[in-house]
Parts: structure tokens; C-alpha cells; sequence
């Protein structure tokens, strides 16, 4: 390893030792515990009595624009496309809807096109995955890019893996596409295709876009085809902590994960950006806590990590817990809508608000009244 790689190592243990294992610990409920899902407090009361600034209250009142039902609605109507395997006729047709939901919350849509070769063929096929933009007012040259996997596999309707994730992103699209929001910096929304081959639809974004950031065009103009790239936040099934062994319902300790790569080329400024959400989720997710991670694996903000500052979120840790069957519906035909309480939902739901928490004030969004 090298100097600075060890430098930048040292750094990011200084701070998780000073900073961020007392949040992890105290994120637990100090007790293993959670607020039950009819206990409407907000977890500031529950993790210490957290204060409330001016400026907090701004936030609050653009996570408080999420809808649990809404949430809950979108993953529906994903899901009525099945898996939505890629190369499949119900994979192009849940693109389209996806799309045409966008548009007509007042978004203005793209796609990026790239080819994929099937296992086992010497033959690429066409594969297509779609985007939009909420325009920065101030800084429309800088964006944070969000993203979860529209594509699935396993034979049922790939509730949790990952209708979960897309509707995350497109219900934080829905609610700041509410009137009088603003947002100082742009945020764009990706929903990726071909995640479970590879990661293939998150590359080909960054290898035809990676070198547009910042250009404006045409000149003078304001208009920024490709925003400099701030920050990658990618959600990748959302709604399943029963424990391992697993349990019949969401575990006492259920949390949302939040992860970054150690080894990366941008790890200090992932770490950064992961703390920025676990205080978010400290400040406002109203049932679920947080935790972090170094380890993130197998998701679509690989292909940004070393670009970047890139984390994911999830519902386990990749590679230690959905990797260790965590999760017994994973890849399976019982990975339905009809299989996930409402516990497991505002799993989802939780870290929508940590997302759109620590986003809206990255970009600076607001309600205008």
C-alpha cells in the first residue's frame, strides 16, 4: 500500500473512531430496540434528544413531502411488470413506465443506450435505461446523482430487489417535483438496467458521460447536459432485515446500511458523504436508525467509487449478510409485493428520508411558500 494510500486509511479510522462508532452505537436505540411502527415520534427523541436547528426545520419540511403510500404504490406498480429480467419484453415495458411516470410529474426524461452481450452469445444486443433532472436554480453545473436497479431476476415481480430501490429514488423525484421546491444544485435520478448482469447500464452511464461533466451548452447558455458530479447515492434492496438467522418479522434491531468502499480511490470523500446520511437518518427517519460500513460491494455505485464520492444503501451489509443468505427471497419467486409487511416497507420508506435528508441539504433544496 501505498503512503498516501496508508494516509488516507489512517484518516477515515480517526474518523470513524471519533465520530462515527459512537453514532453507530448510539444508533442502535441503546437498548437493541426501535420505536414501534405506530410510534410517530421521530427519532432525534429516541437517539439523544438530537436539537432541531432553523435550518434543520428548512429540511424537514422537504423529507416531510415523502408519502409512505406513495412509496408503497410505486413498488406496485413495478411490480406489475414481474421481474423485469432484462432483454425482456416486460423489462423495456416497466422502462417505458417508468418514463412516462417521470414526465408527468413535470420532468423532462433521457436515455442512455449501450449494448450488452448475453452470456453465452458473441453477439450484442441493444439495452436502454432512463434518467431525469431536477435543474439546479443557482448551480445547475453541479449534481448529485441518485439511482436504484429497475432490472431483476428470480421468476416473481423483484419486489425487494430492486422495485424497492427504484421507487426510493423516483418517490424522492415525486416529492421534490412538488410545487415551490427549489434546489440551489441539480439532482438527477438514474434507473439503472442490467445491474444483475454486471453492473452493465451504471458503466455504460459513466463511460459515455463521465467526460461531459461541467461543459455547458451551447456556451453561455446555463444549460449543462452532464452537471459536474458531486456524489453517487445508490439504493439496492430496502425493505428485508429479519436477522440471520432469519426471522418471521422485521428485526427488533432493523437498520438501514449505509455503505462505502474502503479501498477505493475516493474513500475519504465517500466516508464524508456516508456521514452526511447517518446524520440525516439521526435528524430525520421517523422508525429506523443507521448504521455504516466500509465494505461496499456488487451495486451500481462501483463503477463511480473511484470518480467519485459514492456510497450505497441497503437493507444488510452486501457481503456479509445478503451474501450469507440474510435474505431468503432473494433471486427467488418470492420476492412478491404480497411477501413484505408494512414494517419491512418503512424500512424503504426510512431511507428515502435519510436520502432526501441529507441531499436536500447538500443542494440546498427549500419550500417556497
Amino acid at each position: 500500500m501505498s503512503v498516501s494510500n496508508k494516509v488516507t486509511h489512517v484518516v477515515i479510522t480517526l474518523i470513524f473512531v471519533a465520530f462515527l462508532w459512537p453514532m453507530a452505537i448510539d444508533a442502535q436505540g441503546r437498548g437493541g430496540g426501535r420505536p414501534s411502527p405506530a410510534d410517530s415520534r421521530n427519532l432525534r427523541g429516541v437517539l439523544g434528544g438530537v436539537p432541531m436547528t432553523e435550518a434543520d426545520s428548512v429540511i424537514k419540511e422537504v423529507v416531510d413531502l415523502l408519502d409512505f403510500e406513495s412509496y408503497k404504490s410505486l413498488i406496485r406498480g413495478l411490480t406489475e411488470f414481474g421481474d423485469r429480467e432484462q432483454g425482456t419484453p416486460r423489462n423495456a415495458a416497466a422502462v417505458d413506465w417508468i418514463e412516462q411516470t417521470l414526465q408527468g410529474w413535470g420532468y423532462q426524461t433521457a436515455r442512455i443506450h449501450y449494448d450488452y452481450m448475453p452470456r453465452g452469445s458473441d453477439v450484442t444486443e441493444p439495452r436502454e435505461e432512463v434518467y431525469a433532472t431536477l435543474v439546479g436554480a443557482s448551480s445547475p453545473g453541479e449534481m448529485y446523482i441518485l439511482g436504484g436497479h429497475m432490472d431483476g431476476r428470480g421468476g416473481g415481480q423483484a419486489a425487494n430487489d430492486d422495485a424497492s430501490g427504484t421507487a426510493l429514488v423516483m418517490e424522492i423525484a415525486r416529492a421534490l417535483a412538488s410545487s415551490g421546491v427549489t434546489s440551489a444544485r441539480s439532482i438527477r435520478f438514474a434507473l439503472w438496467n442490467n445491474e444483475e448482469t454486471g453492473l452493465n447500464g451504471a458503466r455504460a452511464y459513466v463511460e459515455q458521460r463521465q467526460a461531459l461533466q461541467g461543459i455547458e451548452e451551447p456556451q453561455g447558455s446555463g444549460n449543462y447536459p452532464e452537471p459536474r458530479w458531486l456524489g453517487m447515492v445508490q439504493h439496492d434492496m430496502m425493505l428485508w432485515d429479519h436477522g440471520n438467522p432469519v426471522t418471521h418479522n422485521q428485526a427488533l434491531d432493523a437498520d438501514v446500511d449505509i455503505e462505502f468502499q474502503l479501498n477505493s480511490e475516493m474513500a475519504d470523500a465517500s466516508a464524508q458523504l456516508a456521514l452526511a446520511l447517518l446524520n440525516a437518518n439521526r435528524m430525520f427517519a421517523t422508525h429506523y436508525p443507521a448504521v455504516m460500513s466500509n465494505a461496499m460491494s456488487n451495486t451500481d455505485s462501483g463503477p463511480f467509487q473511484d470518480i467519485v464520492a459514492a456510497v450505497s444503501l441497503r437493507e444488510n451489509r452486501r457481503l456479509y449478510e445478503t451474501g450469507n443468505r440474510a435474505n431468503p427471497h432473494w433471486h427467488q419467486p418470492t420476492d412478491l409485493f404480497v411477501t413484505f409487511s408494512d414494517d419491512d416497507f418503512r424500512l424503504g420508506f426510512n431511507a428515502a428520508q435519510t436520502t432526501l435528508g441529507a441531499v436536500a441539504r447538500l443542494v440546498e433544496a427549500r419550500v417556497r411558500r
